[in-house]
């Protein structure tokens, strides 16, 4: 029986903002200040990953996918329903998040490392690897505010790559960065990909890369679940659908 490794039920994400009054308006209102609207990112999604499963994530923009990708990881909460990672350890590859920008690229190697649960020494084991992956030279004892988002992405691929967790995020980190490291990139993430064991999602604009890489496509329209189902039936009608 095949073991489910990511279980998302019912869940709903809301953004909440301020919507701004006018001058005027309020010199006519006693509610002076802003009023709190909310946006509803997700919308009751529900699915289910196993144990080695390749799964991709397509949506036009604005549809919901990194919001998501981002509950699983444990950066946002959910505002209604559930995920459940049941004891799998999770990384994130995403242009931006978890970086401390005034640390150099090697503090954040540390720091990243760390936040996903392995130690020092196992880090100092690993850095080297890491830092050749990644290309950066001697940019990974800059700040990472110097960064491009090239080199971003460098980084937290390469981190995520070589300090292996049982369940990889990835969101756009594939599509970024020049020719030759797309191509590196790409050959370790099927390398990867072969351990029967390691579970990946992948949010993504290119369904050629999806194409090749994964097992089913979970596509999310405005927040709701649109289509789940193996890539070869799903990647054709999303694709129509975008056309």
């Amino acid at each position: 029986m095949a073991e489910t490794v990511i279980t998302v039920k019912d869940v709903k994400i809301r953004y909440r903002y301020l919507k701004k009054i006018s001058l005027v308006k309020s010199m006519f209102s006693l509610k002076k200040f802003a009023k709190t609207d909310y946006f509803e990112a997700i919308k009751g999604i529900s699915f289910e990953v196993e144990k080695g499963q390749i799964l991709g994530i397509v949506g036009k923009n604005g549809s919901g996918k990194s919001t998501l990708l981002r509950a699983i990881a444990g950066i946002f909460s959910a505002d209604e329903g559930v995920i459940d990672l049941h004891g799998n350890s999770v990384s994130l590859m995403s242009i931006g998040v978890g970086f401390k920008r005034p640390l150099t690229g090697r503090e954040n190697i540390y720091l990243s490392g760390m936040l996903l649960g392995f130690s020092k020494e196992k880090i100092d084991e690993r850095i080297d690897e890491i830092i050749e992956f990644s290309e950066l030279g001697k940019f990974i004892d800059r700040p990472v505010k110097t960064y491009s988002s090239g080199m971003h992405s460098k980084l937290a691929f390469s981190i995520s790559a070589i300090l292996e967790t049982e369940i990889m995020l990835i969101d756009e980190v594939l599509s970024v960065g020049d020719a030759k490291f797309k191509k590196k990139s790409f050959e370790k993430m099927k390398s990867l990909i072969k351990d029967k064991d390691r579970t990946v999602v992948i949010v993504s604009h290119s369904t050629e890369t999806l194409q090749k890489l994964c097992d089913n496509i979970l596509w999310i329209h405005d927040g709701e679940m649109k289509m789940m189902g193996p890539t070869a039936e799903v990647l054709p009608k999303y694709n129509e659908f975008m056309s």
